[in-house]
């Protein structure tokens, strides 16, 4: 549809021509609020429409009263609620898992010269809600005057004032933005929207693994998980309804429904956000920081939990190996050569037939495959497999998934949508809503856990079939929470048989950092390939999430899908972002190993051996960020969002807390380099440097990469070489002092 550059149809979905069934109702002056079991209830009257562009109140419909419940919570989350009589507040939910700090807090309301002014029993301010009419010097008639709104102020630390956006209109009939409001549909409530108001000079990030600058304002985001197919288009296999604001809070919406967020886009007077279902949940954090900000959020929806040692080493792949005596060879030449390795994936090839998930190796090019994950395990690899959580029509388990509905039954055929390069039939969704389809997949996947394998990655599971009878809920508010009821259960049997909880996941949604690791989907090996994962990645971690990783060196070639060769340059170059990410997996559609690139292999060697000296300072960072906010891949706004350059930098970051990372993305290379504030060491060639500036025209040899040390650090490291982390004895790591006697880390 084109757009009309209106509110009430490009925003709001209205029809256009306005020919559906269909209302919008208006939030008024509330006419009352009182204390009921610590909270405070808004009684807010709303007023219907007339349904054209041109907003007028529609008097001859009654107005109906609505209950807003406001909460507050420590530390600094005030919470919003309204149900529109069709939903209850409640914090059971799979999104919301409560950290023992969150504590609710007792509200009073009192009326003032004007105001309601909501408050803490300490006697801090919460919330103001102004039920004074706008001061007049009356004139003219010319226009109607302004509807009542609803004016409500927010302070969530008490200091902070989160306002809604009571008056983004024009002229009364010409609104951008409502403060409170919800739609009908032939008489159903259907959609509800709330707004903040916006500040000229305010920026935003998060939002999930978005692909986009830094800094988000101007735009509107549909929040629907879908198959990316790639990481350069407005496509995310990861939306999370939440963002981080310059202002200093962050707002979670607490929904599954398919939602719109606008970051000042719609109107740059406001945040919007529209649910397509008929209830509001939403939790307004503030802080000093950007980690306290996090935190808040992951106090709400879940702490990610620690990956396993063997997790931070190297990870092989490609799509796909074929047979055991394929991978074999290529184990025992990494061996052989001495590029230390941890884990080999398997993708798609482990079946009896290409892509066809059966959960069940070929027998006939996988005879033993119990011996074979043993035999792999006792020379130190670890083995990760790949599968769906679909399954096909022509699958051994069909029958039984069908009888037995493990898959959602079918009210029509579907085409499959997004990256199913088989074109297979995939008949069916697993059911994670129906307890005894979970437990059914997780016997799947135990079977092969019993196995030895350690890691299954959970691909897929951004697209569900929308015409399927789900046990548990409609597939609409299913689609976007399947990501965080499939995961959990994978990550749950192999916690359970293996005793390390970890996935590779590709789609995500609010809660599923508990499970981690995820990775950033089917980037272009390729300079803006790598440069839109980077993106992606330092939103992701503005989102909640701790761990994050891409395919080294990109998952598919141009123009030729899978066929086209990867330059030296794009491998090399990938691979140094890899050695400073949480995770590094190679992974793609054609040759990955090193070998295969016989002008850059000694590089990719040393940079694997520097990975595994960093992995005691890796573990050291992920031990902080499982009990904090904060993710390993930082965006320079983590440290610095009060630095205006920093909300415009989206191609460096900092690793963990004391290291700054700048990728080199040209054939060319040469890249500027911000230095924020602070004094900064030259990690491989010990230059001192004053932060605070920008280095501009920076040489570097494709052997090194632009990666700077806080001055004074003490980094962890381990001074052996090994072949895999089952070599390592983590108590005989040494600090790496960044001090005057510090001339680089391949000199010093």
């Amino acid at each position: 549809m084109k757009p009309t550059n209106y509110h009430l149809f490009d925003f709001l979905d209205f029809d256009p021509d306005l020919s559906r069934d269909e209302s919008l109702w208006k939030a008024c002056k509330p006419t009352a609020a009182y204390e009921k079991n610590g909270d405070i209830c808004i009684t807010v009257p709303f007023q219907k429409q007339v349904l054209s562009n041109d907003m007028a109140a529609d008097t001859s419909v009654p107005r109906e009263e609505y209950t807003l419940i406001i909460r507050q919570y420590e530390p600094h989350i005030t919470r919003l609620f309204i149900g529109f009589g069709e939903q209850n507040i409640t914090d059971e939910s799979e999104m919301l898992q409560f950290s023992k700090r969150i504590k609710k807090q007792a509200l009073q309301v009192e009326e003032k010269e004007g105001e309601w002014i909501i408050s803490t029993i300490d006697g801090i301010r919460r919330a103001i809600i102004n039920t004074q009419p706008p001061v007049l010097d009356r004139w003219s008639e010319l226009l109607p005057d302004p509807q009542e709104t609803f004016d409500l102020r927010l302070y969530p630390d008490g200091k902070r004032e989160i306002r809604l956006a009571a008056y983004d209109h024009f002229s009364p009939p010409r609104y951008d933005a409502l403060p409170l409001a919800f739609c009908k549909r032939n008489g159903t409530k259907e959609r509800a929207t709330l707004s903040f108001e916006s500040k000229p000079d305010e920026c935003f990030a998060g939002t999930g693994e978005r692909f986009a600058k830094m800094d988000l304002s101007g735009q509107t985001f549909f929040l629907k998980n879908q198959d990316g197919q790639g990481v350069n288009n407005r496509r995310t296999y990861k939306n999370i309804p939440f963002y981080l604001s310059s202002r200093m809070y962050g707002t979670f919406y607490h929904t599954c429904a398919h939602s719109k967020l606008s970051l000042a886009g719609q109107s740059t007077r406001s945040v919007q956000f529209l649910s397509d279902q008929a209830m509001l949940d939403t939790f307004i954090i503030a802080g000093n920081t950007m980690e306290e900000i996090l935190r808040g959020y992951r106090d709400l929806t879940g702490y990610p939990s620690m990956p396993p040692l063997w997790s931070f080493g190297i990870w092989m792949s490609r799509m796909t190996y074929f047979s055991a005596e394929e991978v074999n060879e290529i184990c025992d030449r990494m061996r052989t050569e001495h590029y230390p390795c941890d884990v080999i994936h398997l993708d798609t090839g482990w079946f009896k037939t290409d892509w066809l998930c059966e959960w069940k190796f070929n027998e006939e090019r996988f005879p033993d495959p119990k011996r074979f994950i043993q035999e792999l395990k006792q020379k130190g690899y670890r083995v990760s497999l790949w599968q769906l959580p679909y399954v096909a029509e022509n699958a051994e388990q069909i029958n039984e998934a069908r009888e037995n509905d493990y898959i959602a039954p079918l009210t029509k055929q579907q085409d499959s949508e997004g990256s199913n390069f088989s074109a297979l039939d995939y008949a069916g969704t697993i059911d994670f809503t129906y307890p005894k389809a979970t437990e059914w997949y997780k016997g799947l996947l135990k079977q092969l856990l019993d196995m030895g394998v350690t890691c299954i990655k959970t691909d897929f599971g951004e697209n569900i079939h929308m015409d399927a009878l789900y046990k548990g809920m409609k597939p609409e508010l299913l689609n976007n929470l399947y990501a965080l009821l499939y995961q959990k259960a994978a990550y749950e049997i192999t916690k359970d048989v293996t005793g390390d909880g970890i996935v590779w996941a590709r789609s995500a949604w609010a809660g599923c950092q508990r499970y981690p690791l995820h990775w950033g989907g089917d980037s272009c090996s390729s300079w803006d390939g790598m440069a839109g994962s980077l993106k992606g990645g330092l939103h992701f971690g503005l989102s909640g999430f701790a761990f994050w990783s891409h395919d080294v060196p990109g998952f598919h070639t141009l123009p030729n899908f899978m066929n086209s060769v990867v330059a030296d340059d794009v491998y090399m170059r990938w691979t140094q972002f890899g050695v400073f990410s949480s995770h590094i997996r190679y992974h793609g559609t054609n040759k990955r190993e090193p070998w295969h690139y016989p002008a850059i292999a000694p590089m990719v060697k040393k940079w694997w051996k520097l990975r595994y000296m960093l992995i005691p300072y890796i573990i050291e960072q992920s031990k902080k960020a499982i009990s904090s906010g904060a993710p390993l891949l930082q965006a320079l706004i983590f440290h610095h969002p009060e630095d205006k350059l920093c909300w415009h930098i989206d191609d460096e970051y900092y690793f963990g807390d004391d290291f700054l990372v700048a990728p080199v993305m040209n054939s060319e290379n040469r890249r500027d380099v911000y230095l924020p504030e602070g004094k900064w060491v030259n990690f491989f060639t010990g230059e001192r440097l004053e932060g605070g500036r920008w280095l501009k025209a920076l040489d570097v040899p494709l052997d090194e990469m632009p990666v700077y040390v806080r001055q004074g650090a003490a980094i962890p490291v381990y001074p052996e070489e090994v072949e895999c982390t089952d070599e390592m004895d983590l108590s005989k790591s040494t600090a790496l002092h960044i001090d005057d006697n510090f001339k680089g880390i391949f000199k010093n």
